[in-house]
């Protein structure tokens, strides 16, 4: 079963554009983090900037709205995600508990829908879906391996470096 994992950091729907998080914060984040990939559940993750930076389209009447943020009306926002493959809400339950989160900060769990969840006519009518995520997730593997392979070391001269 997947589960995201979504940190809801109280305050940050006020963040200036540009905020970043405490390097300790981060720090003890990446042990949580390398716990998660050691044990062989994390998917993926990602921090998030704050909604100062971003925007928002809605969709009244069927016209869309664009919005800037800060979004004034925002009482929680999200500061990030986890995904995760595990046996049990349980057991996503029990990652998110080991999580160094502070004070201001709440996970919510919630578990993905996968495509044997629906009935028979949404997933006709969903049909090429699986497809369409097998292709995406290739080329998400293709720009890693891009990225990392364009590292660029600098210490007086410049040096790719395959990672």
């Amino acid at each position: 079963m997947r589960f995201m994992m979504l940190m809801i950091p109280k305050g940050y729907e006020k963040a200036a554009p540009g905020t970043m998080p405490d390097a300790k914060a981060v720090e003890a984040m990446m042990k949580y983090n390398e716990e998660l990939q050691k044990a062989g559940v994390l998917l993926g993750l990602d921090g998030l900037h704050p909604p100062s930076m971003g925007a928002r389209v809605s969709f009244t009447g069927g016209k869309p709205t664009v919005t800037d943020g800060p979004f004034i009306e925002s009482k929680e926002v999200l500061g990030g995600y986890w995904m995760i493959q595990v046996k049990s809400k349980e057991e996503a339950v029990e990652w998110a508990k080991r999580c160094p989160g502070s004070d201001n900060e709440v996970i919510e769990i919630r578990q993905v829908q996968e495509f044997d969840d629906f009935p028979a006519d949404v997933q006709k009518a969903a049909e090429g879906f699986s497809e369409m995520q097998k292709e995406a997730e290739s080329e998400k593997t293709q720009i890693i391996v891009r990225t990392k392979s364009r590292l660029v070391v600098d210490s007086g001269f410049h040096q790719t470096a395959t990672i």
